[in-house]
């Protein structure tokens, strides 16, 4: 067995649960696979022997190489047609959509769409049953907009004729999660935290990995069948509270300010600046912390007998995974919609508008280059000129973009899709190419490649920048831009080839 087989046995959450695999299940369909949950729940079934079709968002064969097992179908929840070919065939469907990338403004509306579209295809298509993960909530008081749209859509799947069970939670802590990261980068960052008055308020937060089992558990549960259950992890705490434990294990001298009448949107825009997560997801979770959000129905534990982890447990295995980059999804994976139908460097029809080219010849090896490239953004940084890549990182934050603090996933390797900072791996090729493209806030489209040909003994190294544009104010940005390039793309080369392990003499 190689090591990253064992690596990813390993990494399996299910193993000690409960219930048994039904061997008997037809075709289970994971929407949503592309995204933080439902990453993890593909290689659970598989691993316990289901058939599985994981319906993605990006390149089906990007998501082939990784679950070589798994049916991959690429749909839009949005569209009716797609969702009733997605669901061809299927025993049962989870539903693990949303589209907080779109904002507070946008997102309610496209919930509702999707989940319309799901539950219309689910019942042509015969499914059998959904298993929905919603958001935990009192329905009784006001909640945010964003729980009260996972109350909404939960309502939306149950108005067919095809049985829906709803599991509800609250924060979810494990590594690549939002509200881990939120946290972490406030805690790391902040040697004043300011509390406001609805951080007062009780939360139930739960590890990723018992998400994943109650999950699997539901589906091994004739009993969870067209009912609904709240499942949270073993502590009730405050929102301070999760931030002062967070604080003590990383030991960690963090001054807490009880500061009541800050506005919760101003608080969430200023901590979007600090954490890698956009304002666009922050602000819909941060409006969540206006309400309580604990189990008031623990039934879920008559049928499935496992001891959850206790906050302190989620967060030190969350550290662990990052300290050994086995962060396995992040929040930035399920990227914005918008994203998913970015033109294509290839699909650009007429010559990209404007295009710069720099090179070097060295004897450094086209496999130790290709690795050196592969290793650029996140906590390592851009080789030279850091300090140019933040400021230009900032002003795109400041102005609601994605920024440059979003790092990377794993600092070792890259796949399609992966977010590199303010770019996202468009196409990769073993030993030879990475082409990234742009995500910040610019009056155009821009691509940065990077390229390594052998050339005898000797190689040759390239950064090539794209930008394509018709409008004024696009022209002008290049142009502003233009006279950074030479020594930025010259001393990005030269920090790519002193990072390369030189041939063997």
């Amino acid at each position: 067995m190689r090591i990253d087989e064992q690596a990813q046995l390993s990494d399996m959450f299910c193993d000690d649960l409960p219930s048994a695999p039904l061997p008997d299940t037809g075709i289970i369909l994971v929407g949503g696979a592309s995204g933080y949950i439902g990453g993890r729940l593909v290689p659970e079934l598989l691993h316990r022997g289901y058939k599985v079709r994981a319906m993605v968002r990006g390149d089906p064969l990007t998501y082939k190489s990784i679950w070589p097992q798994a049916q991959i179908v690429r749909s839009d929840a949005l569209s009716k047609e797609e969702m009733r070919c997605a669901l061809s065939g299927i025993d049962t469907a989870y539903y693990l959509i949303h589209s907080l990338h779109l904002g507070p403004k946008e997102f309610k509306k496209a919930d509702i769409l999707a989940a319309s579209n799901f539950r219309e295809a689910a019942q042509e298509q015969g499914v059998k049953r959904i298993i929905y993960l919603g958001g935990l909530g009192d329905v009784r008081s006001r909640l945010s907009s964003h729980l009260r749209s996972r109350a909404e859509v939960a309502r939306e799947l149950k108005q067919g004729n095809v049985p829906v069970t709803a599991l509800r939670a609250a924060v979810i802590i494990g590594s690549g999660s939002a509200s881990y990261e939120i946290i972490k980068h406030l805690v790391i960052k902040l040697p004043l935290i300011l509390i406001p008055s609805w951080a007062k308020k009780k939360c139930q937060p739960i590890g990723v990995r018992d998400v994943i089992k109650y999950l699997v558990g539901a589906l091994e549960t004739p009993q969870t069948l067209g009912r609904s259950f709240d499942i949270g992890g073993k502590d009730v705490l405050t929102y301070e509270e999760m931030l002062r434990v967070f604080t003590h294990l990383l030991r960690k001298k963090t001054v807490f300010f009880d500061f009541p009448f800050i506005p919760l949107k101003v608080y969430a825009y200023f901590a979007s600046l600090l954490t890698p997560v956009p304002h666009s997801i922050s602000r819909c979770l941060m409006e969540g912390l206006k309400n309580e959000v604990i189990c008031y129905d623990n039934s879920i534990k008559d049928y499935l007998r496992f001891e959850p982890l206790s906050y302190q447990e989620q967060i030190v295995r969350a550290l662990s995974r990052e300290e050994q980059d086995r962060v396995s999804t992040r929040w930035s994976d399920a990227y914005h919609p918008y994203y998913d139908l970015a033109l294509k460097l290839y699909e650009v029809k007429k010559p990209v508008t404007y295009s710069v080219s720099y090179s070097l010849v060295t004897e450094k090896e086209a496999d130790k280059l290709f690795r050196s490239f592969c290793r650029i953004g996140g906590r390592r940084g851009w080789f030279y000129y850091n300090w140019l890549w933040r400021l230009r990182g900032t002003i795109d934050r400041v102005i609601l973009g994605v920024g440059i603090i979003r790092g990377r996933k794993s600092y070792s390797h890259l796949k399609t899709n992966d977010v590199v900072d303010f770019f996202r791996v468009e196409e990769i090729q073993e030993n030879k190419r990475l082409l990234l493209r742009a995500e910040m806030k610019i009056p155009g489209r821009a691509w940065l490649e990077f390229n390594v040909k052998e050339e005898g003994m000797k190689s040759k190294l390239s950064v090539i920048a794209y930008y394509n544009t018709q409008s004024l104010l696009g022209k002008i940005y290049w142009y502003a831009c233009l006279p950074f390039h030479h020594f930025i793309f010259k001393k990005l080369l030269t920090g790519i080839e002193g990072k390369a392990k030189k041939k063997p003499n």
